[in-house]
């Protein structure tokens, strides 16, 4: 029997994983592709944006979510009985692409893999990190190691452990391929710094592409036939010795807002409120009176993008809903108040 291929597409929050699979949909070309995509957080936000991909074989069902979780924590509870369903389909997928949230560690599913029920039918073709380029030349998963001594000087005792670098430490040693994405925030001497200090940092073998609103070729991103489930070893991960591996470095939260009644005010005041409250990660859905298409809000850090999609389904209830995604400790009365009380011009 022909093992089906499945692709791992992992990154950290906001690095545009989404925007690489909608592209790779979109590209499909007629081959029958089945999404499984996983948020952490209770609202799903990006099976939404995958849905009309533009691609006539891919329908609705082919895009699963598991929402409300860390799909590395549920493996067997969640991922393992998606998978199956769809594997057991009369016609099932050519491919199968996991976008997993972005603090997933990748190295549990690949595991799962290995799993005697479904190793004979599908295989990891391969394990694609998608890095966002300006966060990463901002540091923003780097220690500041001055900072780090001076607090070890003052107490060994300190825990110093960085949780943003260990989740980026480990999606980055798990992949087959690396993209550098949203490439062109950066100039071409940054982008060449940051190609060498990942290089270092990569396994052999592993390639190193940098792109462009995800804007990568399914040619380039599936077929990498690189089988990692049997390749564990070499993929090492920091949380190797964890007896699972929890989240209680960050948390999550929706907020229901009013209608944005002017789209690139409210995009400076969610900017400014993110400042203040070091948001790692926010996006969702607004209502703006008047326009039948849905706002889409997207912001890394104060990075905020917004855009009109898709018009509401007759259906669809038009409601203003934003996903905020932060460390531990996060305060979501503050963030609601703070987001109620700045003016919209």
């Amino acid at each position: 029997m022909q093992r089906i291929p499945a692709t791992i597409v992992t990154g950290f929050l906001g690095a545009g994983k989404t925007s690489l699979v909608r592209h790779v949909l979109a590209q499909a070309g007629g081959r029958r592709l089945a999404v499984i995509v996983n948020e952490f957080g209770e609202l799903g936000i990006d099976r939404e944006l995958l849905l009309g991909c533009g691609d006539e074989t891919c329908g609705a069902d082919d895009i699963v979510e598991l929402a409300n979780g860390c799909i590395c924590c549920t493996v067997a509870d969640d991922f393992l009985p998606t998978l199956t369903r769809l594997l057991d389909r009369p016609t099932p997928p050519d491919h199968i692409v996991i976008e997993t949230s972005g603090l997933a560690l990748p190295k549990p599913l690949v595991q799962a893999f290995a799993w005697p029920e479904i190793r004979t039918r599908t295989t990891v073709d391969g394990v694609v990190a998608v890095i966002d380029a300006a966060a990463l030349a901002a540091g923003r998963f780097a220690d500041d190691p001055v900072a780090i001594a001076a607090q070890r000087a003052a107490d060994p005792a300190l825990d110093h452990d960085n949780p943003l670098e260990e989740v980026f430490s480990d999606q980055l040693a798990c992949a087959d391929l690396v993209i550098l994405n949203k490439a062109d925030l950066l100039g071409e001497a940054g982008l060449g710094r940051l190609r060498d200090d990942l290089g270092a940092r990569l396994r052999p073998g592993v390639k190193l592409i940098a792109a462009r609103h995800g804007e990568v070729p399914p040619v380039v991103a599936l077929g990498l036939a690189a089988a990692a489930e049997d390749d564990l070893a070499a993929r090492f991960s920091v949380h190797e010795l964890e007896e699972g591996h929890d989240h209680d470095d960050f948390d999550s939260f929706t907020l229901s807002l009013p209608p944005a009644t002017e789209p690139d005010g409210f995009a400076r005041r969610l900017a400014a409120v993110i400042r203040e409250h070091d948001v790692l990660r926010s996006k969702g859905f607004l209502a703006v009176p008047g326009r039948e298409r849905r706002l889409v809000v997207q912001a890394v850090g104060d990075r905020v993008q917004v855009y009109f999609d898709r018009a509401w389904a007759p259906e669809e209830r038009r409601a203003s809903r934003l996903v905020v995604i932060g460390r531990k400790g996060i305060s979501r009365a503050a963030i609601a108040t703070a987001l109620a009380a700045l003016p919209e011009g």
